[in-house]
């Protein structure tokens, strides 16, 4: 239990972090994170590694990696972003959020030589930078068996990358942050592709044909050796289950059978494929099937097609990309029997937007825009303006802000379900942030009806 001294320092420890480089502001470069881990004693050289990067399916995928690690027994430390809540979610040390106590101590440690290092480079230390340092640091002194390390944006000049990663893998690549990745698939790929290490182990997902070439051809040129998605491994089989799905997947090593997986989406069994691959790459034999059973029965996906209320049902997803929103219309509509849809969407503004819209109009019947908290917002006049484009003004309504739009979309969701024999939904979509104040909105309400 944290203390209010230990909540209160924890508070000072992120403002002072935000005051950093925002994570959306970037200067490409490796230099400042490998002087700061340099600096500190080079922690991220202390355990072996998987380092996973891509557009879609990274925090999920890392948890599943996770996931095994620990039922199989080992000590795991992991590092994912952005977070939904508190900036304690980035660190998880054996599955679990780092402590407070645990994070005040490890920034404590570190918060001289992030000074030190901004006196000597050109640019400061990035927010982005220093949550890698402090992951490198805290799993060095927990201490872990084996970091699995989420890539932020990109791969080759990302934070993490200073990491020597035994296991590279490389989750479905699409566009999106064009502004710093490139505006094709070809230059996204040849980015993220810099994570690949010499002679290491790449676990890569069916990509389209030219993000394949790419990747080969990094693959060839570091004499790494490859495991792709579709040919050394692949899902065998899914069915549709009770609170997720049952699925068969030939791994590297073996075969394993019923497992199965409390996640919605075909693109969910894809993911347990590839954290499945990557850990047995990592082990280098088949692993024990029923661990793996259990492992991926716990697994959890906080913000991804989380049904978070009922009566009626609300989901929410933190799909911010046409692939991400692709997704999700593909799993509404074949994995739950909804009469109709009320979608809320909240999107930041430097987003695919009429992309995302294109995407959910099949499947949402109408449509409440609005936006969350971030100054990254896209205001919600401009959002209803590009909603009206793809729904027509008929299927649109706006709300100032996001509270109020859930509590909108319940409340008609609720009186269409209370005249109609069918079973009406909302889903809450459009961002990571969108889906983290979700979660906080939905637990207040919830808590409010009982």
């Amino acid at each position: 239990m944290s203390t209010a001294e230990d909540l209160e320092a924890l508070e000072l420890i992120y403002q002072a972090l935000l005051k950093r480089w925002p994570e959306t502001r970037l200067e490409p470069s490796l230099d400042r994170i490998a002087a700061l881990c340099d600096a500190l004693g080079s922690p991220e050289r202390t355990y072996p590694a998987v380092h996973i990067a891509g557009t879609n399916g990274k925090t999920t995928t890392t948890r599943m990696i996770d996931a095994l690690f620990s039922e199989l027994g080992y000590r795991t430390g992991r590092f994912t972003s952005p977070h939904l809540e508190s900036f304690l979610e980035r660190i998880s040390l054996k599955n679990e959020p780092i402590s407070a106590a645990g994070m005040i101590a490890t920034y404590n440690d570190i918060a001289l030589y992030l000074d030190l290092i901004d006196s000597r480079q050109p640019h400061p230390i990035s927010f982005f930078e220093a949550m890698t340092a402090l992951a490198f640091v805290a799993f060095a002194e927990f201490p872990v068996d084996v970091a699995v390390i989420e890539a932020g944006m990109g791969g080759a000049w990302d934070a993490t990358n200073v990491i020597p990663s035994q296991v590279s893998v490389i989750t479905p690549i699409g566009l999106d942050h064009t502004e710093y990745l490139g505006d094709t698939l070809e230059e996204i790929a040849a980015t993220k592709a810099g994570i690949i290490k010499p002679e290491s182990h790449v676990v890569l997902a069916a990509q389209p044909v030219e993000v394949a070439k790419v990747l080969t051809a990094k693959v060839l040129e570091k004499s790494a050796i490859p495991y792709r998605e579709g040919i050394e491994f692949s899902v065998a089989k899914r069915d549709i289950a009770v609170g997720g799905q049952l699925v068969a997947i030939n791994g590297i090593h073996g075969i394993y059978t019923d497992i199965f997986i409390p996640l919605y989406g075909a693109h969910q069994a894809s993911n347990a494929a590839l954290a499945l691959a990557a850990v047995e790459a990592f082990a280098g034999v088949q692993l024990d099937e029923e661990l793996v059973r259990s492992a991926f029965a716990n697994v959890t996906s906080p913000g991804r097609c989380e049904i978070l209320y009922r009566d009626p049902t609300v989901i929410v997803d933190a799909a911010h990309n046409p692939h991400g929103a692709h997704a999700l219309a593909t799993t509404l509509s074949t994995e739950f029997d909804f009469e109709s849809i009320f979608g809320v969407l909240a999107i930041l503004g430097e987003k695919d937007v009429h992309g995302v819209l294109l995407e959910l109009e099949p499947i949402i019947d109408r449509l409440v825009v609005t936006q969350n908290s971030s100054d990254r917002a896209l205001p919600v006049d401009l959002l209803y303006a590009e909603a009206i484009k793809v729904f027509g003004a008929d299927r649109v309504y706006k709300e100032v802000d996001l509270r109020t739009a859930i509590t909108t979309a319940i409340e008609q969701c609720t009186l269409i379900n209370q005249t109609s024999d069918g079973v009406s939904s909302v889903v809450v979509t459009g961002s990571v942030v969108t889906a983290g104040e979700s979660r906080g909105i939905l637990r207040k309400i919830a808590e409010s009806r009982t």
